[in-house]
């Protein structure tokens, strides 16, 4: 029972149209999957990632249309990474956010490794970070339609940052519970007065299995809302595997959803004592599943227990247009 890296990372849109240009026009991600909110399903889940949408390389949205923004604090998932290949592609993409008027940091460096900040339009607050030192987890494979050239372009879901006001109930978790292990790479927080932000790996480790933990005592807890992340999905192998992970968790008494099947993958949701939800997501079956491979996310995909309302749910979706030219 071994957790493999991270499988995906779902935040909040209030608008899906221009979340999806960003993120295939200007970022060069793919749209592997154009689906529903399978809680709500009056609503877009869109699914963003390398060229079939491979565990640990997916970003995805949910639409929630006049969302208030997003307001930061504790209890959050605060940065999401993405992996570029190295150094060089951080200067690349300097002039190309500039280029599109993204607002972005200068490249740092954090325990070891070189990031660049920047925010969506939505104030989603993202980093790329350099695999030039990476060791561990592989990464995805580049579309090969992308706007972005293969040498410079996102190859997969980076380290995710975890703000919280008490660190030491989120660490059992990850540690106890999850089975992460706590490097020696702590870096300074951004913030005065605050302790180290502590650095925990999984699987193989590197970029694509990190998780920063960020203790901040100065911050009120986040309000969610569009530009705003709502949980964060860490890879089990299979099926079988995950109902081993759903008994560990009755076994602790700890509330959590049972086996959900998305069809896409299999999951399990709970809550960490800080209020930050985890998922378990299973690598498979996969995005290919009910469609073919070149023609990914162009139309509406509905899991077989949702294509008998088909023509109700298309009634109370805004028209997305993801038709490729």
């Amino acid at each position: 029972m071994n957790l493999k890296g991270i499988h995906h990372v779902s935040a909040l849109t209030a608008n899906a149209q221009e979340n999806y240009r960003f993120y295939t026009e200007v970022i060069g991600m793919r749209l592997v999957k154009k689906t529903v909110n399978q809680d709500d399903t009056s609503v877009y889940h869109l699914f963003y990632g390398d060229e079939k949408g491979n565990p640990g390389t997916e970003l995805t949205f949910f639409e929630i249309p006049m969302a208030a923004k997003n307001h930061p604090g504790v209890s959050s998932i605060s940065t999401i990474g993405l992996r570029v290949e190295n150094d060089a592609a951080l200067e690349y993409w300097k002039k190309r956010l500039d280029d599109h008027g993204v607002k972005r940091s200068e490249i740092v460096e954090r325990a070891g490794k070189k990031y660049l900040d920047f925010e969506d339009t939505e104030g989603q607050r993202l980093t790329f970070v350099s695999d030039e030192t990476n060791h561990g987890v592989s990464s995805g494979t580049r579309w090969v339609h992308s706007p972005v050239p293969k040498e410079q372009g996102a190859t997969g879901l980076g380290p995710v940052k975890l703000t919280v006001r008490k660190p030491e109930s989120t660490v059992k978790v990850l540690t106890d519970i999850l089975g992460f292990v706590k490097t020696d790479r702590s870096y300074p927080s951004p913030a005065d007065n605050q302790p180290d932000i502590l650095v925990f790996e999984t699987g193989e480790g590197g970029n694509g299995g990190e998780v920063h933990l960020e203790e901040r005592s100065d911050l009120p807890p986040e309000r969610m809302g569009r530009g705003g992340v709502h949980h964060v999905a860490f890879r089990v192998d299979n099926k079988e595997e995950l109902y081993k992970w759903v008994e560990k968790l009755n076994s602790l008494q700890i509330p959590n959803s049972g086996f959900v099947d998305r069809f896409y993958f299999r999951s399990l949701y709970f809550r960490e004592p800080n209020g930050i939800l985890f998922e378990l997501a299973t690598d498979g079956p996969g995005f290919d599943t009910d469609e073919d491979l070149d023609s990914l996310g162009e139309s509406l995909a509905l899991p077989p227990f949702f294509e008998s309302k088909r023509e109700q749910i298309e009634a109370k979706l805004k028209p997305l247009n993801t038709k490729r030219s």
